[in-house]
């Protein structure tokens, strides 16, 4: 449990916005050459180990669908480099934006992800309600590229002990970067609070 939920100190989380415009940044390191963790993130059965099942037509130009998620236009793809999409989800069209760099032995991993939010949606969660997903998604890729393998049956890892204390410590981490991006302690820990119990299914309450 320690291990994972440690995890979350080793990334590096910003908010930002611009009007309704509101965006998150992740930037971490992965133990893994850029070339490796290019393929990863941009090759279909890989990501379907770390993330979920992913269609489409993989290329610049092309469209693709994530199995119970999102769907969109791939609007950049540089090898190895940068990757830039349309972010199609409930009804609603945002952007992610990934870009890779060497840092060292490692690979720089920066995503951002850009949305117009409405002002009563992010009084509610800010912007954990995004940022908590893509924790989620992103330690999937730290234990693919380390082991090969991802967590297993990733919707019930809420449930576990061990994806309950990782989603708290997530959503915690981004009620810190609301606070370093203006928010006040009140309006920072309560939409960070709901959005923990959005994410733990009731089960992990009682």
């Amino acid at each position: 449990m320690k291990d994972i939920v440690n995890e979350i100190g080793l990334a590096h989380r910003e908010v930002g916005a611009d009007g309704e415009t509101r965006t998150i940044l992740i930037r971490r390191r992965y133990h893994a050459e850029v070339k490796d963790v290019w393929d990863a993130i941009t090759t279909a059965d890989r990501i379907a180990r770390w993330f979920s099942p992913v269609t489409g037509d993989l290329r610049e130009g092309g469209h693709y669908q994530i199995q119970g998620n999102a769907g969109g236009e791939i609007l950049t793809c540089e090898p190895p480099r940068h990757l830039k999409l349309t972010w199609v989800f409930g009804g609603g069209t945002s952007e992610v934006e990934v870009g890779l760099a060497e840092d060292g032995d490692a690979t720089l991993l920066e995503l951002r992800h850009t949305a117009a939010v409405p002002p009563e949606m992010w009084d509610e969660y800010g912007p954990g309600a995004v940022g908590l997903g893509w924790d989620l998604a992103l330690l999937g890729l730290v234990l693919h590229l380390r082991t090969g393998k991802s967590v297993s049956d990733p919707d019930g890892f809420g449930r576990t002990p061990e994806g309950a204390d990782f989603i708290a410590a997530s959503g915690r981490a981004w009620g810190e970067a609301h606070r370093a991006a203006g928010a006040t302690e009140e309006q920072a820990t309560a939409a960070a609070e709901r959005t923990i119990a959005f994410y733990t299914p009731s089960t992990t309450q009682g």
